[in-house]
């Protein structure tokens, strides 16, 4: 009978130990917050308040008789459209597939203009905010969600010409490269190396995907998906038109009056946009344009609810 009772206790010990330990990893998981390196924020820099490279402020500092703090202050914007001597960006709501498409046309002088930001200024795990939160603590105009690096272990994490991570996801990942130029390409992890891509000049490595359009081509199937996600969904999409010339997307979905828009049907929009390299960003709940201090769709998760997710970083253009 000592016996029993004694194994009995130990079973109990054993469950017990064995249900907190899988607390703790849950919660280590998704939950706790854990900050590996706070990034260096450039639209907090007052000698260059607009996170401008430098062939950019040196432009602006060099125009004789000119005030450049008061060139900067020269905007002329509404509630769909922003004009500034450096960047002019124009929204425009579409209605396709059943769906809000919300369409940020950006042309910019520099790329430099184009940025990306974390959650809390921090490179980590479980470390989230609003889209329309890191927006506003780095001076956005205009911004989008990103990749959600955060809720992975694994794919290329490389911002603002810095590399975070270099641990692969995975031979046929698929990630968005912008160049120092502002140029866009699709790349697969499996081809390259993260220290590659820096070596040769990358300034964001975006890992989401996957890629949409390239050389203006749809790249997708009518039937592919995102691992996970349902058919149609609200989306993000990024995509370059020209030469500092580039498009910002997002789609509303999961409610009575949004569908949601499939991979091909994303493409098949940014296409009839004249985009020529596109790619696939967080979707879903995490879906949100932020424009001159609003949010101009209708983020949702469960299509109950209108709020924006909270997400590990962004995509935005700079004041």
């Amino acid at each position: 009978m000592k016996t029993h009772k004694k194994t009995d206790g130990l079973r109990a010990v054993y469950f017990m130990a064995l249900l907190l330990f899988t607390v703790y990893v849950l919660l280590d998981t998704f939950v706790i917050p854990r900050t590996y390196t706070t990034a260096e924020s450039s639209a907090s820099d007052t000698e260059n308040p607009a996170g401008l490279g430098q062939e950019a402020q040196d432009s602006t500092d060099g125009q004789a008789g000119t005030d450049s703090s008061a060139d900067e202050r020269a905007v002329v914007a509404d509630a769909d459209s922003y004009q500034d001597s450096h960047v002019s960006i124009q929204i425009t709501t579409y209605r396709e597939y059943d769906t809000n498409l919300y369409v940020a046309d950006v042309t910019f002088t520099d790329a430099a203009y184009l940025r990306t930001a974390f959650a809390e200024n921090s490179y980590g795990k479980n470390v989230t905010e609003t889209t329309s939160a890191i927006a506003a603590e780095n001076q956005a105009i205009l911004a989008i969600n990103g990749d959600y690096y955060g809720a992975h272990d694994r794919g290329y994490v490389l911002r603002n010409g810095t590399l975070y991570r270099e641990r692969s996801a995975g031979d046929d990942q698929q990630d968005l490269v912008i160049d120092k130029n502002g140029t866009f390409s699709i790349i697969s992890e499996g081809e390259t190396t993260a220290q590659e891509l820096l070596t040769g000049g990358a300034e964001q490595v975006l890992s989401f995907g996957p890629g949409l359009l390239e050389n203006g081509e749809v790249t997708v199937t009518q039937n592919e998906e995102v691992d996970k996600a349902r058919t149609s969904n609200p989306r993000t999409a990024i995509g370059q038109i020209g030469p500092l010339h580039i498009v910002l997307v997002v789609s509303d979905g999961r409610t009575s009056e949004n569908a949601g828009l499939t991979l091909y049907q994303m493409a098949e929009f940014l296409q009839g946009l004249g985009v020529q390299t596109a790619y696939n960003l967080d979707g879903g709940g995490s879906s949100t344009l932020y424009f001159n201090g609003a949010v101009l769709n209708q983020p949702t998760s469960d299509g109950q609810h209108i709020q924006e997710r909270s997400v590990s970083d962004i995509v935005y253009i700079g004041a």
